[in-house]
């Protein structure tokens, strides 16, 4: 066994310093001078994503085959932790044949609004689901010696402005909301990396941020791994070691670790902090060799199996109109839409996963019937988004001649990106109104939908039945193409709500803020936290998804009728399978507090099951509440606090759909604490609209003034001024012109793809601190330094600075493996 602290005494000040940053984009750093190992870290939250080619740069095109799962959507959907906890062994099978010893995942950021553009990558809108579906993925994982990476912590809920926009949030949703399934997951799973996200959070960092890193992360929930950085998310690297931020990513980075080295010598940093960080990373480092095997294979048949099956979990049945699914295998098909030849599976960004194989629904139909009883027309261009009408036109003609349409329709690869937000809810016009048209034509149409956040569905009510496909992976048709004949009976249900229209969702008003806060002033209600306490309707609700059979719930009791907080009530119910087909039911538990003295939520999710049924098959149903299940955060004791009174336990197959119902009496343990007076604001006790809620009112929810939001302006330029605010200056607008030229050559294949995409709104974001990233070798710390006084009007000062970073630049303290 290696004696890591003997590793440590023989290391120098500048190796240790040195071990505090990557070696490249994607490994960490060895030391062959004391036989240390480097080890390997990659993309993939739903898939693996090994950059081939020059370790050194960043690449999002060029990378091993490898298996794309459902991305975090679908596999939320699914509600099954087992099924989930499968895919995560999956992929640790894939990095052992690679050599990957910690995969960047998963990701459990909170949908706070369907526009975030990484939607498609996090599980749910609740807290609660988030956390365990996080938890049996890494869970998953590390079962087989690989190493995940929970991200991105914390309240990272967009993609505009991401690398320096400053979340608002008060602390009660902060802790019910935002950081509770990073709770779960760490608590459940203890991830080997927490990835800490760009954004601030009340005004720091999140990368050095103590009360984030410090006292809740290692303090409160006892997290014994490391955090790392998000890829040039690091801001003051002496302030994100004191808080607990370990390994800066990519790397090397040997301007920080001069940093490092320089607090120490100068008394600001303790020797014994670094010592303490090393220690953790060559923890990291040895547990991964234990599982490193060469010559290892995983089964490629066998993973893509798993990824039809976890596909057609997490699809959800929408709408089934006089039971028009299954099809019967008689019926002649009209198949509309580009989609249906050509997948869209997955999102676009760091998760980019190049596909082992991919299937197409057309194909997959194919197989259940011969060419002669379905027809194909493409309905709309894949590419290009206007609506074309001679398409639409022969879309209809072919729907006149079958039994039913089936319409794949859905977002274009170019609507969900990492680094862009939507604009909108609704699908291409080219897509909307060739529904709208077959569906006037024709009486039998299926809709199937490959997306990956809730969409609006102005057709609705016109088609008989919609299939929410979400972002299937390679495997995707296959699952559609089971569902649609009946193999497969859905099981999948909501992890979002889908509201009508996209003015409902609750921080509609201040989503994306901009330009330097957001403010979360909806607080607690997100999703259908708010939804259900102002019974807002809503296109389908949390939860929702039908079956092709049907479920009885009876027999609902609890353990006791009264229960003190410290106590576990144990709940159990009856399930029945009612219909004449097998199929899986998703059973949910909710509570309400029914006279809270604070403001709460109508209902909140603290339970779940997945259970198979036979048809006319019955079985129990169980859950375990414990004091959490019950208790809000106060901020007058600044922990949770559970409130003596009577709270409904609520059983049913959506938020809207509680099928049974009892009350239990709970008894705090301390019954005479006061609430703050912040926790039962009057405004946030009844409302129909966050927009209602005032400045004033969210201040104070907040305990404090609102932080300053206007643009910053030239002479107080900052090395976290983002590009986009530069561009009226000569050096800003020339360095935007150098890295745009570098991202044109980096996406020379497809100049207007969504990888393009990303990175030019990418270099839009970036604050000046994390061009050197951006820039490779081009562009250095010291450089950086001489661009913000050029743009801040102190052109010589910053001439000379650029001048003596090039004559610096060949030098490093880097003394660890090349």
């Amino acid at each position: 066994m290696v004696d890591i602290k003997d590793l440590i005494a023989q290391m120098t000040l500048e190796e240790k310093a040195s071990f505090c940053s990557g070696k490249d984009f994607w490994h960490l750093k060895g030391l062959e001078r004391l036989g240390i190992p480097s080890i390997m870290v990659t993309d993939g939250p739903h898939g693996l994503r090994v950059q081939e080619g020059d370790p050194t740069r960043i690449g999002l095109t060029e990378t091993v085959s490898a298996t794309c799962f459902p991305t975090a959507s679908a596999l939320a959907a699914t509600w099954n932790r087992e099924l989930v906890f499968e895919v995560g062994q999956a992929l640790a099978e894939e990095c052992q044949e690679e050599g990957v010893s910690v995969i960047l995942g998963p990701g459990a950021n909170i949908k706070r609004s369907p526009l975030c553009g990484r939607n498609f990558e996090y599980f749910s809108e609740d807290p609660y689901l988030s956390g365990e579906i996080a938890k049996s993925h890494i869970n998953g994982v590390q079962s087989l010696g690989i190493g995940t990476s929970l991200k991105h912590y914390a309240v990272n809920n967009q993609e505009f402005r991401r690398m320096t926009i400053n979340a608002v949030v008060d602390q009660r949703a902060l802790r019910e909301i935002y950081l509770a399934g990073f709770e779960i997951a760490v608590t459940g799973a203890q991830p080997w990396t927490v990835m800490g996200a760009y954004n601030q959070v009340n005004g720091t960092y999140a990368c050095e941020h103590p009360d984030l890193l410090e006292n809740l992360l290692q303090e409160e929930w006892g997290y014994q791994g490391l955090a790392i950085s998000d890829w040039g998310a690091m801001n003051q690297r002496v302030e994100a070691l004191k808080a607990g931020l370990t390994i800066e990513m990519p790397g090397p980075s040997p301007a920080n670790d001069a940093k490092i080295i320089a607090a120490i010598r100068n008394g600001r940093l303790e020797e014994a902090v670094l010592d303490q960080a090393v220690e953790k990373t060559l923890g990291l480092i040895y547990k991964a060799q234990e599982v490193i095997e060469a010559g290892y294979t995983y089964d490629r048949e066998a993973h893509h199996a798993l990824a039809r099956k976890a596909a057609g979990e997490g699809a959800v049945l929408l709408k089934n109109q006089d039971q028009i699914l299954p099809l019967d295998e008689k019926f002649r098909i009209a198949l509309i839409g580009e989609m249906a030849r050509v997948p869209r599976y997955q999102g676009a960004g760091s998760s980019l996963v190049n596909p082992s194989r991919l299937d197409s629904i057309h194909e997959e139909l194919l197989k259940f019937v011969g060419e002669e009883q379905i027809s194909y027309t493409p309905g709309y261009p894949l590419k290009g988004l206007d609506v074309d009408p001679d398409l639409i036109e022969g879309a209809v003609a072919a729907a006149r001649e079958a039994d039913v349409a089936v319409i794949c329709a859905g977002l274009p690869e170019t609507y969900e990106v990492e680094g862009l937000d939507r604009d909108h809810m609704r699908l291409p016009e080219s897509h909307n109104q060739l529904i709208a048209a077959v569906a006037a034509e024709h009486n039998q149409v299926v809709v199937v939908l490959s997306n990956g956040s809730p969409l609006e569905m102005p057709w609705v009510d016109q088609v008989q039945a919609v299939l929410e496909g979400y972002l299937g992976g390679q495997a995707g048709g296959g699952a559609v193409a089971d569902i649609l004949y009946g193999v497969t009976n859905p099981s999948g249900k909501l992890a979002e709500t889908f509201p009508l229209r996209l003015e409902d969702t609750p921080c509609h008003d201040f989503f994306p803020g901009g330009p330097r806060t957001v403010e979360y002033r909806e607080s607690l209600y997100v999703g259908y936290r708010f939804y259900d306490t102002v019974e807002k309707e809503v296109l389908f609700p949390f939860g929702h998804g039908l079956s092709y059979t049907t479920f009885q719930y009876t027999d609902l009791s609890t353990s006791a009728p009264r229960i003190s907080e410290s106590e576990i009530l144990n709940v159990k119910l009856k399930v029945k399978n009612t219909g004449s087909v097998a199929g899986k039911e998703i059973v949910q538990l909710y509570i309400h507090p029914t006279n809270p003295g604070v403001f709460r939520p109508e209902k909140e999710l603290k339970g779940f099951t997945k259970v198979a049924l036979q048809a006319g098959e019955e079985k129990e149903v169980s859950f375990e509440l414990d004091r959490r299940a019950f208790a809000y955060f106060s901020t007058a004791l600044n922990d949770w606090q559970v409130e003596t009174g009577e709270y409904q336990v609520l059983v049913g197959a959506s938020s809207r759909d509680i099928r049974c119902q009892t009350v239990v009496q709970v008894e705090s343990r301390q019954p005479d604490a006061a609430s703050a007076e912040r926790d039962r604001i009057p405004s946030y006790l009844n409302f129909s609209s966050p927009a209602e809620i005032s400045q004033e009112d969210f201040e104070f929810l907040l305990g404090s003034t609102l932080p300053e939001n206007l643009p910053e302006k030239k002479g107080r330029y900052t090395i976290n001024t983002p590009l986009s605010d530069l561009g009226g200056s000569l050096a800003g607008s020339r360095l935007i012109n150098l890295l745009e030229k570098q991202v044109g050559d980096m996406v020379r294949d497809e100049p207007d793809g969504p990888i393009a995409l990303m990175m030019r709104a990418s270099v839009k974001g970036l604050p000046l601190r994390a061009v050197a990233v951006m820039g490779g070798e081009r562009i250095s710390g010291g450089m950086v330094e001489g661009l913000l006084a050029m743009v801040n009007g102190r052109f010589i000062k910053g001439l000379i600075a650029i001048l003596r970073a090039r004559k610096d630049d060949g030098h490093s303290l880097n003394k660890v493996d090349s």
